[in-house]
């Protein structure tokens, strides 16, 4: 097989910003024995709870048994009183608005092959920067990806209010990540309520990333869901609308693979005809412990406390030295770089052993703008130490420059 015969959308891929920063990294001349710190990643670092642990060690019998696409009705009903709690949401039926998934990467990635037609006039909306999913599951379903920039002025937020009828007729989907990746901005219930009416307006999906949401700062107010939004206009039904969770973030569990898709009751029952065929049910052990995970919120707290610990200690070395501000949620900085953003993540590899990932990495170049320029993601996912440790270097460079 010659590389014309395969699927040609494939060469429309770009490398993974991960293997475009092991790269830059390898070109890098490492000038000091210091110890390396990861802050490149939003791999939460955070014990896992022990008690998921526990739950699937207890189930590993049931590794026998085939799981099913719509998985056990005890994972559903979790998730769906787990919603209702955290989001106000008065109801949410366990049976036909709740779908397990294996992680949300995954399910952004398959729920976009399962809705979009594909064609030349087909466009899936999305922040910019933004999680490179969207941009790959877009091309591959035949769709082209459309990208908003976020920029400081509009506190890293698109500005909808600026996109010409034309592209929200061609939408098919419109991905929104709130809290954002990376910037950790949120949005608003009249700024979700705002593209609901636009969905209804122009026909078109509502797809909201949130697996951010339960990592903010303790003194702030929880991010507001879409799902939320929905509810507040009367529109219990979620229609058009979908939400993506995970427990990898919440609960420090990436490895388990765990998530969820909930709203449209219709839009849930063609995906999950689609899933039948796709092959990803989760294990029933997998469902056992997310069950026990998404039953309890002490451990959820206790993250976000760690979290808030961190944000405050890092914040409180950099501030003096870099253009640097407290996201309103999530774990990451987006910060600016008084240089280049890749030979800054370069220089501080080589010279203090800390890895960050540019945010160019992260965002398309459109019309002249990429709003990753001069900006570098931190991922405040390390011990509470190694946070503090790599922002003394951060600021040491910084100073020499």
């Amino acid at each position: 097989v010659c590389s014309s015969d395969l699927n040609p959308n494939l060469a429309k891929l770009q490398p993974y910003p991960f293997e475009k920063l092991n790269k830059l990294k390898a070109q890098a001349h490492i000038s000091t024995d210091l110890p390396h710190i990861a802050l490149s990643i939003g791999e939460p670092k955070h014990a896992s709870p022990q008690f998921v642990k526990q739950a699937m060690i207890d189930n590993m019998d049931k590794m026998s048994n085939y799981p099913t696409t719509k998985g056990l009705p005890a994972f559903r009903e979790a998730i769906a009183n787990w919603c209702k709690q955290r989001f106000n949401l008065p109801s949410l039926s366990a049976e036909t608005q709740v779908l397990p998934v294996n992680g949300t990467r995954e399910a952004i990635f398959s729920f976009t092959q399962a809705m979009v037609a594909a064609g030349p006039d087909a466009l899936i909306t999305s922040p910019n920067p933004f999680y490179q999913i969207y941009e790959g599951a877009a091309y591959l379903a035949g769709a082209e990806p459309h990208y908003l920039p976020c920029l400081e002025e509009n506190k890293f937020k698109p500005d909808f209010d600026s996109v010409p009828s034309d592209i929200w007729q061609r939408t098919q989907i419109l991905f929104i990540c709130s809290p954002g990746n990376p910037t950790g901005a949120v949005m608003s219930l009249d700024e979700l309520q705002k593209l609901i009416r636009l969905a209804d307006e122009y026909d078109f999906i509502l797809a909201s990333d949130e697996c951010y949401s339960e990592v903010y700062v303790d003194s702030v107010s929880a991010p507001v869901g879409l799902l939320e939004a929905c509810v507040e206009m009367g529109r219990e039904n979620y229609k058009r609308c979908v939400v993506f969770h995970s427990l990898s973030k919440r609960s420090n569990l990436p490895g388990l693979r765990s998530g969820f898709v909930a709203g449209d009751a219709e839009l849930l029952e063609q995906f999950f005809q689609y899933r039948t065929y796709h092959g990803c049910a989760m294990s029933i052990p997998n469902q056992l412990a997310s069950v026990a995970a998404w039953n309890d919120e002490e451990h959820v707290k206790e993250n976000r406390r760690l979290y808030t610990q961190k944000f405050a200690a890092v914040l409180e070395i950099l501030s003096p030295v870099m253009d640097i501000t407290q996201s309103d949620a999530s774990f990451y900085l987006w910060a600016k770089t008084p240089i280049n953003e890749e030979k800054f993540a370069q220089r501080l590899f080589a010279e203090q052993q800390v890895t960050v990932l540019p945010g160019s990495y992260l965002s398309r170049t459109i019309d002249g703008i990429n709003p990753g320029e001069n900006r570098i993601r931190l991922a405040l996912v390390a011990e509470v130490e190694e946070c503090i440790e790599a922002a003394k270097r951060i600021r040491n460079l910084i100073e020499s420059l």
